[in-house]
């Protein structure tokens, strides 16, 4: 076998392969061999078909099977023999096996990109020096009172008022006629002002008194995001049943004991401060690992392979419809299609695609390693934020050792980060610090000068 290698940029190979007619001839000859213990053909014992009746009926499967297999042989031997680090799948459009001729073929591959090693020690970095307040924990214990409240019927008769929340049914008609659409909905608690129907439900119900049967005309404008409704004008018949207010429980220890996992106000505060500590830290993490990427991709320069950017952009795409399904819609509902997105991220990909790539050189240079321990800690930790049994993680790794070796990857790749951040020149700031170095970084961008 020959082969030779085509540069077509620095991540793009063209592989030329020539297989010898020996070869060939010696494949098919295996091939028809084996064919000719087994075919079947009227008028001939098995075993004893001639060589000429097997190419006259068979060439065509023989060829089909032969050809790709020294396809597969010959392209496995040449990425062993040149190292070719290949990412994505090799592209090829094979020719028909000739029996008297050498095979020529040509594969198309991309390759991880060759980078030299990253000087990443001593990157000046800013550490935003967050502290908890005693308001931040109070907002928290007021959200937590709100989640816990309940509403009771006022007893007075009075006209409703914003803040307030009512009982109602309500059904829509197009034309005078029902619409299926917009069904017959019974006993909906309506915040009044919080929108979760149209704003005009709001507005038509401030004001009136209950028992009481009203009209709320919508007219929903042609880019509304619902196709069933886009464009037309819906009457609702609304039956206001009554007025209910909300009714906040005392914030005290009664209040922690019906969070069921606390036994006074204080543990409740403690837990909160170690919630807010934790996802301090994560953003944190999250900034140093920003301006890190800032710093090493405007440094260093180089091609990205497509099928890494395409794989970047699969997962966004994947992300987006999962977000949307979870809200039952989907992209085409919002406007949106995998191709706009495709189009939206390319440049997000791309340095997603590089980031990657400068952390694995930074991990074959580092010579980094995941050890049992490490690999432990991080199923523990994936089991807390799943709120799942430990044992139920590796279960799940187990089963599937690609998604396993996928997942020890994240994690070098985080070790990659720490040891930057721990090699780097980090100055603590306050958070009004970093504020304000933003805006002055922004003033410095040169403006549009408007006549």
């Amino acid at each position: 076998m020959q082969v030779k290698i085509e540069d077509k940029s620095s991540v793009k190979k063209m592989l030329s392969f020539e297989i010898s007619k020996e070869v060939i001839t010696k494949e098919l000859n295996k091939a028809y061999n084996e064919l000719k213990k087994n075919a079947d053909v009227k008028g001939f014992r098995k075993g004893k078909i001639p060589r000429k009746v097997l190419e006259n009926r068979f060439s065509k499967d023989v060829h089909a099977d032969v050809a790709p297999r020294l396809i597969q042989e010959s392209f496995i031997e040449a990425v062993k023999e040149h190292d070719l680090n290949i990412v994505g799948g090799p592209q090829m459009d094979p020719p028909p096996l000739d029996p008297e001729n050498a095979y020529a073929f040509e594969i198309t591959v991309e390759i991880k990109p060759e980078i030299g090693d990253i000087e990443f020690e001593g990157i000046a970095l800013k550490q935003t020096n967050y502290e908890i307040s005693d308001g931040e924990i109070e907002s928290q214990i007021s959200m937590i009172q709100k989640t816990m409240a309940k509403k009771e019927k006022v007893q007075e008769e009075r006209p409703v008022k914003d803040g307030d929340f009512v009982l109602i049914d309500y059904e829509g008609f197009l034309n005078e006629e029902p619409f299926e659409k917009t069904p017959k909905i019974e006993n909906y608690v309506l915040g009044i002002g919080k929108e979760a129907l149209p704003k005009e439900f709001s507005e038509k119900l401030t004001g009136a008194i209950p028992v009481q049967d009203l009209e709320v005309e919508v007219s929903y404008l042609e880019d509304y995001y619902d196709e069933n409704l886009k464009g037309k004008t819906i009457v609702y018949k609304v039956k206001l049943k009554e007025i209910q207010e909300e009714i906040l429980p005392e914030v005290n220890d009664d209040l922690a004991k019906g969070l069921g996992k606390f036994e006074t106000l204080e543990d409740v505060r403690t837990s909160i401060r170690e919630n807010l500590e934790k996802g301090y830290a994560q953003r944190i993490k999250h900034e140093l690992s920003e301006q890190i990427f800032q710093i090493l991709l405007e440094k260093y320069e180089f091609e990205v392979p497509e099928a890494m950017i395409e794989g970047e952009l699969n997962g966004i795409t994947m992300e987006a419809e999962q977000a949307y399904a979870a809200n039952n819609t989907s992209l085409e509902e919002a406007g949106l299609s995998k191709d706009i997105l495709r189009t939206q991220y390319r440049d997000v990909a791309e340095k997603q695609a590089r980031r990657h790539l400068i952390l694995d050189k930074i991990i074959s240079q580092g010579k980094l390693e995941l050890n049992d321990e490490e690999l432990e800690k991080s199923f523990e930790e994936m089991a807390v934020g799943m709120n799942a049994p430990v044992d139920a993680v590796k279960n799940y790794f187990n089963m599937d050792p690609k998604q396993l070796e996928y997942y020890k990857h994240t994690q070098l790749e985080k070790k990659a980060v720490d040891l930057i951040i721990e090699k780097g020149s980090v100055t603590l700031v306050e958070p009004d610090a970093v504020k304000d170095d933003e805006e002055i970084k922004e003033d410095d961008e040169p403006k549009e000068v408007k006549e």
